[in-house]
């Protein structure tokens, strides 16, 4: 049976979420962004915000499975935030700390809401 999908909002910096984008590129998970574009567009000392929205189960690949889909609330170096999807390992998820009072993770659930996505972001850049 899959661990429970946490109903939890957690905080990682940068360096964090490049070692997070690692591992879902190479363990082969779907939601992920190149690291190489994150290292572009977010600033060294950024933090950024999961909240795990559902349990991603594949059973052709057991050794990854499950996976929690998490909703990414990304800060780029405009100062805007962004939101995309971050494949994680429970195990994984489960090693960030609690750092936010439950005040702060409603708040960002709510910025999550309202945020563009990474794709229209990149898009209107693209037209400018």
């Amino acid at each position: 049976m899959a661990p429970a999908l946490p109903r939890t909002v957690r905080a990682v910096a940068t360096d964090r979420l490049l070692d997070l984008e690692r591992e879902a590129a190479a363990c082969g998970l779907s939601q992920r962004l190149p690291v190489d574009w994150l290292r572009e567009h977010v600033p060294a000392a950024g933090t950024h915000y999961l909240f795990p929205v559902l349990v991603h189960q594949l059973r052709h690949r057991p050794e990854v499975s499950p996976q929690w889909r998490c909703r990414l609330l990304l800060t780029v170096s405009t100062g805007e935030q962004l939101l995309s999807l971050l494949d994680v390992l429970p195990a994984t998820f489960d090693q960030i700390p609690e750092t936010l009072d439950a005040a702060s993770k409603t708040e960002i659930a709510r910025r999550m809401e309202r945020a563009m996505s990474v794709r229209e972001w990149t898009e209107r850049a693209d037209l400018t």
